[in-house]
């Protein structure tokens, strides 16, 4: 056969591919509307391992790689998962009829949070003086709101959260208000005097990206402040999803961040910084790197690309933040101390003090 004539014939393998894709995606709609109506949970670990085992040995008898095909089931897994969430939410609904007002709802966090409150039935209002475009009704400023509102989503950089949640503490509202900032530190005062207004407050941390569709294996952080009315409420906004749910102090929390968002970064701005300033560039670093080099390079980039005021105010405004960039000097000037030196056996047992570190996590 011509090259042309065996390309015309993967081009219509790849058509029947697509359309059994359409097909299994129709049956897992069928399948979620089971569910729920069965009260059966969205996630089946069994089951996963049943279908990701079963194409394994498919593959193994076809002589097709079977990572290859654990890598297009895990795929279809999620695709399907994400299409059962979705549906749940929206079944379960608890927003009929109730108004959310969303302070900072043009920005990435909170239009994810827009679309989330607006799939479970909430209207969704949003308060944005930026001229980022919005699917919902706005208003540039929130102050000339009544905040009669159901729900109120504080999802503005943290500093100007901080002021928010003051002035939002002067006028009292009556509805639910949550705060989704990454520190809890700066917002303190702002969370205290709403307490004391005897508002119905409490704090949480979405711990994910507002590119994030599926939810399973997500966690999302609530932090009591003293209302725990207000905690049960902001939980229950969450319950038809399959995220993971974690009850923290506000000092639990910011302490654990200095970890895991401060010295994470830390650790990537110090990489692509020590690279910029080499006088080597990446793509002659990439024709010879590694298999680590390439995964840290690929983290590296993204940090690069995101945010960068919110990098600093999470580096800046965490009571705990010097704690983790103090250990992450001191673990580098060790390890310089032991390179130079010639200290193998100190070399050798803080790597094999790193491995037990990262062992006990299972």
């Amino acid at each position: 056969m011509t090259l042309e004539a065996l390309r015309k014939r993967l081009s219509e393998v790849d058509r029947e591919l697509i359309g059994l894709v359409a097909a299994r995606q129709q049956i897992v709609a069928e399948i979620g509307a089971h569910k729920i109506q069965n009260s059966v949970a969205t996630r089946d670990y069994e089951r996963e391992r049943e279908v990701l085992k079963s194409a394994h040995d498919q593959a193994t008898q076809l002589g097709l790689e079977p990572g290859l095909a654990e890598q297009i089931m895990r795929l279809l897994i999620r695709s399907s998962l994400t299409q059962q969430e979705q549906t749940r939410v929206a079944a379960q609904t608890s927003g009929a009829g109730k108004r959310v007002l969303i302070i900072g709802g043009a920005g990435k966090m909170g239009a994810w949070f827009g679309r989330f409150l607006a799939s479970q039935g909430f209207a969704v209002q949003v308060a944005d003086p930026s001229d980022l475009p919005s699917p919902f009704p706005r208003t540039t400023s929130w102050a000339t709101s009544q905040l009669d509102h159901d729900v109120i989503v504080v999802a503005t950089p943290m500093k100007v959260a901080a002021q928010v949640l003051l002035e939002l503490a002067e006028r009292r509202p009556r509805g639910l208000i949550v705060d989704i900032g990454s520190l809890k530190s700066p917002l303190r005062p702002g969370l205290k005097k709403l307490v004391e207004a005897g508002c119905k407050v409490t704090s949480i941390h979405p711990m994910f990206g507002p590119d994030t569709r599926l939810l399973s294996g997500r966690h999302v952080v609530f932090c009591e402040v003293g209302v725990p009315e207000a905690t049960r409420e902001a939980r229950a906004l969450f319950v038809s999803t399959m995220a993971e749910q974690l009850e923290m102090s506000l000092d639990e929390h910011d302490r654990l961040m200095a970890y895991v968002l401060g010295l994470s970064h830390a650790l990537n701005l110090a990489f692509f910084t020590a690279l910029a300033e080499s006088g080597e560039l990446v793509p002659r670093l990439q024709k010879m790197s590694s298999t680590t080099f390439d995964e840290q390079l690929k983290v590296a980039s993204l940090v690069a690309t995101d945010n960068p005021h919110l990098y600093f105010e999470i580096q800046s405004l965490n009571d705990y933040g010097t704690e983790s960039l103090q250990a992450l000097r001191s673990a580098a000037e060790r390890i310089q101390r032991l390179v130079e030196s010639g200290n193998e056996s100190g070399f050798v047992e803080l790597m094999a003090a790193g491995r037990r570190y990262l062992e006990s996590r299972t």
